[in-house]
């Protein structure tokens, strides 16, 4: 496994929509693994292959949540949403700006895992958002895009500190 380099939200890359993935083997789980290790080593919780300059529909997730473990998503589609909810986003791409954005409260998600097999699988709350966001990414589109208003210091000083309590209750258990 290998980091990646994380494209900003100024590369044309970002807003290409990806290719399909037609071939399941070595050189896509080596991507997948080395998406994975850079959203880690980023502290993030999705990754889309677009963001690495890979124009392919790949894209990892791992919200760092007690029974969280790492999703992968080849050629996802959003087949289904219901609801709609809005909360303050991020990107690894935009490393910068934290804004408000309204997105689906539930999702179905049609997708294929790293053999090529199909499945599927319903999310809500934070999962459905950043299934959301990883889908924008490989449709060329960035959170900005969509954002109704840039988040405030306040804002984001309390998303940190909800961070921060969650990561020493971790440590604690």
């Amino acid at each position: 496994m290998a980091l990646r380099k994380i494209l900003l939200d100024d590369d044309p890359a970002l807003r290409t929509p990806a290719r399909p993935v037609e071939k399941f083997g070595r050189r896509l789980h080596m991507l997948l693994d080395d998406m994975a290790q850079t959203m880690y080593d980023a502290n993030g919780c999705g990754l889309a292959a677009p963001q690495v300059g890979i124009l392919q529909c790949a894209a990892v997730i791992d919200l760092d949540e007690d029974d969280s473990v790492l999703i992968e998503l080849v050629n996802p589609q959003i087949v289904a949403a219901e609801g709609e909810a809005e909360d303050i986003e991020g990107c690894l791409s935009v490393p910068d700006i934290r804004g408000h954005v309204a997105r689906p409260a539930k999702v179905t998600v049609r997708a294929q895992d790293r053999f090529g097999d199909p499945f599927e699988m319903e999310a809500d709350g934070f999962l459905a958002r950043c299934i959301c966001h990883e889908v924008d990414h490989l449709q060329g589109r960035l959170y900005t895009d969509i954002m109704s208003r840039e988040a405030t210091k306040e804002e984001i000083d309390a998303i940190a500190e909800k961070e921060k309590k969650k990561k020493r209750r971790k440590r604690k258990g």
